[in-house]
């Protein structure tokens, strides 16, 4: 392993774990030109791994479902992202943690070849990256606000939602409107059908009558953060339902939330500028799960996040 910089992190590259500095993917890369690529991302609490594998399988059904073959196997790629984070562990404060990711595209274009030609095999990509703690510390204090931006999400009949790509241009897209009327905000767009998805990153719940509702996963992502949160209601002995939701059901729930890698569970204060339940940070039953996730990790996430507000 090639030496870094003080305080620099390193990353897997192609077989070799070297510093981020030194890591080039080619301009031809088909990631880079197409965003032909996928990639899946966990994150550490309190500097442990979480669902590791589980991440990784999801990871490996992406890479199925767009036809890239990374060159290892999916426990080689667990060991291998075991190891980067391992080097890059001693760069984190004591109440740090990092988001942990792989990422391969198909290679890069064969200059002069025809359209799927490539030269050598795909880049592979394994990172670390600090948390945004700070940034996104006031979430759970003051709650989330969430729009609806004009844009709706690629339906299912185009490529499907449950592989997590690299071409991220229609929630970006999304998210830009959302933050162009909020800079605050988080944008949960529409299906084509008219029905609640998802946002960048995240997945949305409504609570009605003592009832979790969330979409049905065939049209979104179908977040870990997500399962980790149904899992969380069953442990309290909440009924959790799948089902396409509207904007009436998002405007008259008693509480919203979202999950996410990097947020777990997060409350929702207001959908569309109109205030979900009594405008707290977080419901009885949002704050529930979340306690309940707490104790599933064995780490405090919530006041990680809440005594970045001091700093």
């Amino acid at each position: 392993m090639t030496s870094a910089h003080p305080g620099e992190r390193v990353a897997y590259f192609n077989g070799e774990i070297i510093p981020e500095s030194e890591v080039k993917v080619p301009f031809r890369d088909r990631g880079f030109k197409y965003g032909d690529a996928v990639f899946d991302m966990t994150r550490t609490f309190g500097h442990k791994i979480f669902k590791l594998e589980t991440h990784v399988d999801r990871f490996y059904n992406s890479l199925r479902y767009v036809d890239i073959d990374p060159g290892m196997t999916p426990e080689k790629m667990i060991a291998n992202t075991m190891d980067v984070l391992k080097a890059n562990i001693h760069l984190l404060g004591p109440d740090d943690d990092f988001w942990v990711g792989q990422r391969v595209s198909r290679g890069v274009d064969l200059v002069g070849g025809d359209m799927w030609e490539t030269s050598g095999g795909p880049n592979v990509i394994i990172e670390c990256a600090p948390l945004p703690l700070k940034p996104r510390a006031r979430l759970y204090r003051d709650g989330m606000d969430v729009l609806v931006p004009s844009v709706r999400r690629v339906p299912p009949e185009s490529i499907s939602p449950r592989a997590k790509s690299h071409n991220y241009l229609n929630l970006i897209m999304a998210d830009m409107e959302a933050k162009a009327q909020d800079p605050e905000a988080w944008a949960i767009l529409l299906d084509t059908r008219g029905f609640l998805s998802e946002g960048i990153g995240s997945n949305i719940f409504t609570i009605k009558d003592g009832v979790i509702y969330t979409p049905q996963e065939q049209y979104v992502l179908g977040g870990i953060s997500r399962e980790t949160a149904i899992e969380m209601a069953e442990r309290i002995d909440v009924p959790v339902m799948t089902k396409d939701l509207d904007l009436f059901d998002a405007m008259t729930a008693d509480e919203i939330f979202l999950t996410s890698t990097s947020l777990c569970i997060c409350g929702v204060r207001s959908f569309q500028g109109r205030q979900i339940g009594d405008g707290s940070a977080a419901g009885p039953i949002t704050k529930a799960l979340m306690d309940a996730y707490v104790d599933f990790v064995d780490f405090d996430w919530v006041s990680q996040y809440l005594k970045r507000l001091e700093d």
